[in-house]
């Protein structure tokens, strides 16, 4: 896949045309396949354009109303490679990008740094300065600009609606295995492990404590059932997602991950938590000795989840 960066103006695509879909794209989830589906049309043969961000518009737009991010700029490249996009362009979105017109953005953007000849979005799609362009503007400037123009439902396998919000929301609520319905893979959190208090060590769980980025989204506090992949290599684990309330509670909140049956320093390693289901709320034990017992239960009950093919 084709990763461009940078001013738009020297974006070089290498193709003469390409079916291209514009958006945030933030989670990359089975209502974007949708869109991905008809960007691939048999007719055509195009190679497949996304034009996304490498921030969210609202950080510049409404920075109060920013919301956690489904995925890392990183994770949506992987994602939409992984999905078949042949090109991405990433653009910053400053103030330049915010200042354009629906027209400019579309005549300088759409149509001319990324070459293209066929345009899909959702039906809600709103682009240029004060969010002013609609679907309606899309289809007449695709008319004088010579792409054709496709406006979508977001749904997903089961013809549901599916956005990004509703994702968040549910992930947010601890219900990330109906996150991973919609997302068509687990929600995962990417983080570099960091030294903790080594207080797992000594209670014979050791744990990895991982340093999330502070945009994503973070499921409820609770334990959960994951997959924790390590070098490419996936294992099963349990997560606590907290604020440690048995030691006193912490300033924020924390990721730790126990991987099951693994023994090897992860200290510096990055790591991509994958949260398969929730196992229980987080809760204050009155000792060491019964959080231990706990502990020892969640794990049993992520192991048999796991196994059971429920990842």
């Amino acid at each position: 896949m084709k990763v461009l960066r940078g001013s738009h103006r020297a974006w070089d695509v290498g193709v003469a045309s390409l079916a291209v879909t514009i958006g945030v794209y933030d989670g990359v989830h089975l209502g974007h396949m949708a869109v991905f589906e008809a960007l691939r049309r048999p007719a055509d043969a195009l190679p497949i354009g996304v034009i996304t961000f490498a921030r969210h518009p609202a950080v510049l737009l409404a920075p109060d109303r920013v919301p956690p991010l489904l995925t890392s700029l990183d994770q949506k490249l992987e994602a939409l490679e992984a999905a078949g996009v042949d090109v991405v362009g990433v653009l910053d979105f400053d103030e330049e990008i915010a200042s354009l017109s629906g027209e400019a953005f579309i005549k300088d953007v759409v149509s001319g740094a990324m070459s293209a000849s066929l345009v899909v979005v959702g039906r809600n799609f709103r682009f240029g300065y004060q969010r002013k362009g609609d679907l309606v503007l899309l289809e007449r400037l695709g008319t004088r600009l010579g792409f054709e123009t496709v406006g979508l439902d977001l749904r997903g396998s089961a013809g549901d609606v599916v956005s990004s919000s509703r994702i968040r929301g549910l992930v947010a609520n601890g219900d990330v295995a109906g996150a991973a319905a919609l997302l068509g893979r687990l929600f995962a959190l990417r983080g570099t492990v960091v030294p903790g208090d080594g207080r797992g060590r000594t209670i014979g769980v050791p744990t990895a404590n991982v340093a999330v980025d502070p945009e994503m989204v973070r499921p409820a506090r609770g334990v959960y059932a994951v997959r924790v992949t390590i070098d490419g290599e996936a294992r099963f684990g349990v997560a606590n997602v907290g604020v440690r309330p048995t030691f006193g509670e912490s300033l924020e909140v924390v990721v730790e991950v126990h991987v099951l049956d693994f023994e090897d320093d992860l200290y510096s390693s990055v790591i991509d938590v994958g949260f398969v289901d929730r196992i229980r709320n987080e809760k204050r034990f009155h000792s060491a000795d019964d959080l231990v017992i706990q502990i020892h239960t969640d794990i049993a009950e992520a192991r048999g989840m796991l196994t059971a093919g429920h990842s």
